[in-house]
C-alpha cells in the first residue's frame, strides 16, 4: 500500500513539475512529444514559480537564488538581469565574515590532518623519534643493533607513544559519539548558530525582501568557498 502512495505521489510530483494536469496530449506511447521536449526547462530562470519554490523547499540552492532574485523583481519593480546585479550585492554581503565562521572547522581539520601525517616519523622514523625523545622524553633507546628496521624503531618508540595517541583515539571516539547523538537529536550547535546569525544579519540589512526567501538562501552557501550556481 506505502509503495503504491509512493507512486502515485511520485506521478503527481511528476505532472506538477512538468507544469501539466495530467493531459495526455503530451506523451505518445509513454513517451513525450517533440513538442512537448521542446518545453523542457533548461535553466532555473525558465522554470515556473511553483517549480522554483518545489526546489527551493528543497534546499536546492540555485532555486533558492531564484526565489529571492523574483523578490527583488516584485519589490523594486525592476527586470531580472536588474533584480540579478541586486542579488549579487546581497551574496557578497551574505559572505562577509564568512572566513571567521568556517575558522573552527578550518583549525579542525588543519589539526587532525597535521597530527595524521606527524605521527608517522614519530613513531617509525628513526631521526625523528631520537629528536622527540631527547626534547620531551628523555628515556634510554635500544642499542644501534635494535634501532636498524623501522619495525625496530617503532617498538622503542611505542613505549612513550602509545599512551598519547591511545588517549588520543580514545577522546576522538568520546567525541564520535556525542557528536553522533547530537545529530540524532538533530542538534549541530555551532553550525546553526552561525547559520542562523548570518541570515538574521542579511535579513536586517535587506528588510524589505522577503525574510524566508533570504533565510533560505542564506543557509544554503556553502562555508569554504561561494557557491557558483547555475543560470
Amino acid at each position: 500500500r506505502s509503495k503504491t502512495s509512493s507512486i502515485k505521489q511520485m506521478a503527481q510530483d511528476t505532472r506538477f513539475l512538468a507544469g501539466t494536469s495530467g493531459s495526455e496530449g503530451n506523451f505518445r506511447n509513454g513517451k513525450p512529444t517533440l513538442e512537448y521536449a521542446r518545453t523542457l526547462p533548461k535553466t532555473f530562470a525558465s522554470m515556473t514559480n511553483e517549480q522554483v519554490l518545489h526546489f527551493a523547499m528543497q534546499e536546492i540552492s540555485e532555486a533558492c537564488r531564484e526565489c529571492v532574485v523574483r523578490d527583488i523583481m516584485v519589490v523594486d519593480n525592476i527586470e531580472y538581469d536588474e533584480a540579478m546585479k541586486v542579488f549579487e550585492k546581497i551574496a557578497e554581503c551574505n559572505r562577509r565574515d564568512m572566513i571567521f565562521a568556517s575558522l573552527p572547522f578550518r583549525v579542525g581539520f588543519t589539526v587532525a590532518f597535521t597530527g595524521g601525517i606527524a605521527s608517522i616519523p614519530l613513531v617509525f622514523d628513526l631521526q625523528t623519534v631520537t629528536w622527540f625523545n631527547e626534547a620531551f622524553v628523555t628515556s634510554e633507546l635500544p642499542g644501534p643493533e635494535d634501532l636498524e628496521t623501522w619495525l625496530e624503531v617503532g617498538a622503542a618508540s611505542w613505549g612513550w607513544m602509545e599512551p598519547v595517541l591511545g588517549q588520543v583515539s580514545f577522546f576522538l571516539l568520546c567525541m564520535q559519539f556525542a557528536r553522533a547523538q547530537l545529530q540524532n537529536l538533530g542538534i549541530r550547535p555551532y553550525f546553526n548558530w552561525q547559520q542562523e546569525h548570518r541570515a538574521r544579519e542579511l535579513c536586517k540589512r535587506y528588510p524589505q525582501y522577503d525574510a524566508e526567501f533570504l533565510t533560505m538562501y542564506s543557509k544554503c552557501d556553502k562555508l569554504a568557498d561561494r557557491h557558483v550556481m547555475a543560470a
